[in-house]
């Protein structure tokens, strides 16, 4: 099997498609059959049988009533989702200060739809839906640069910024794909120096030692910060992700949701999830163990490892091509990402049995004996 076609679709000439999007193709990870699937930075650890069960309670209850439209402003699940906030960095948050939506994506997108009128700005490599979602929401995009180790330089940063004169500033830490994060007093001199929104983009800040840039939002309440159920929490499935920030910018995001947009299942699910947090958690600890010790493994290998705050890692110094390696490691069952960076590959952290079989595998396919 080869990696999923990045080729742009001949639409029929009848489709009045819009023009910038048809050279476009849908964004996806391979989505393929194998044994230890490692590339979409998911966490390995399924629910316990008392959450699951804990859930399909909630979710009989609230089927009750699926003929009348979900509460459409998630009062309960915004609550929650602010005392959990309030308890990992020790603000003083409220509902009004929180915002749900399905996954961090439609965030993203409704920040683009509330605050997109001017253009927008990120430091590539990065997130790729971040470019992706403002070209379909017609917003200008500028690809910032980074260092050639893909680190952040927040002085060159706030230079590109100042020159673009961005209505959205996009940052991205723990970042994906390189795994690396910028610290608090980075993000604060950034915000110092950022017209507009400063969005601050942690779906992996549970994976990382770093304070949360939600502590600056009272001091500088154009930051914005996007997290997400799905990594941390192994909550992927059920596609919650929010938003925090000052309660102007969230009265903004509902002028531009669609109606009921957050189902009455998702919601309930969501609840639980959050009150079950110290179990869902507990799998952190964990997987930053194993990051480690893969670390570890990798250079024992002979490869070079990106410094990472995530539950992933980028390596490079294979003399394959990416795209060879990748289909080396799928041939023998294992599948890891490739993020489109020249001689680099993308391994998220998984299980002991999958950590295993990728390093065993890898070994194998780099003819290196471990």
């Amino acid at each position: 099997m080869t990696q999923q076609n990045k080729t742009s679709q001949n639409w029929p000439s009848w489709l009045p498609l819009r023009g910038n999007l048809r050279e476009l193709s849908p964004y996806g990870a391979p989505q393929l059959p194998a044994d230890a699937v490692m590339n979409t930075n998911e966490n390995p650890y399924a629910p316990s049988p008392a959450l699951a069960q804990a859930i399909a309670a909630k979710i009989a209850l609230v089927a009750r009533n699926l003929n009348r439209y979900p509460d459409r402003d998630a009062v309960a699940l915004r609550s929650k989702l602010a005392d959990f906030v309030n308890e990992l960095s020790t603000t003083t948050m409220k509902s009004e200060n929180i915002w749900v939506a399905n996954g961090s994506n439609e965030i993203i997108q409704s920040l683009f739809l509330a605050f997109g009128g001017g253009s927008a700005i990120g430091f590539t490599p990065s997130y790729s839906m971040h470019p992706l979602i403002a070209r379909v929401c017609q917003v200008a995009w500028t690809n910032g640069s980074r260092r050639p180790d893909y680190s952040l330089d927040v002085d060159s940063a706030i230079a590109q910024i100042q020159s673009s004169k961005p209505s959205l500033t996009f940052i991205t830490t723990p970042n994906n794909p390189t795994g690396s994060a910028i610290t608090l007093a980075e993000i604060e001199k950034l915000a110092i120096n950022t017209p507009g929104l400063l969005v601050v983009d942690e779906a992996y800040a549970e994976f990382s030692d770093e304070t949360s840039a939600i502590t600056l939002i009272e001091k500088y309440p154009h930051i914005v910060v996007i997290r997400t159920m799905s990594k941390a929490f192994a909550f992927a499935g059920a596609r919650v992700g929010y938003l925090v920030a000052h309660p102007s910018v969230i009265d903004a995001m509902f002028l531009v949701r669609l109606p009921y947009h957050l189902s009455s299942l998702t919601q309930a699910a969501g609840e639980v999830a959050i009150d079950f947090r110290a179990e869902l958690l507990g799998t952190v600890a964990q997987l930053r163990t194993s990051r480690i010790q893969m670390v570890q493994e990798l250079e024992d290998l002979g490869l070079t490892v990106l410094p990472s705050s995530a539950n992933f890692l980028l390596f490079t110094g294979f003399e394959q091509s990416a795209a060879d390696l990748w289909q080396a490691l799928l041939d023998r069952g294992v599948l890891i990402r490739d993020v489109g960076l020249l001689g680099h590959l993308r391994v998220t952290i998984g299980s002991e049995a999958e950590n295993k079989r990728f390093i065993d595998s890898l070994s194998q396919c780099l003819g290196v004996e471990i």
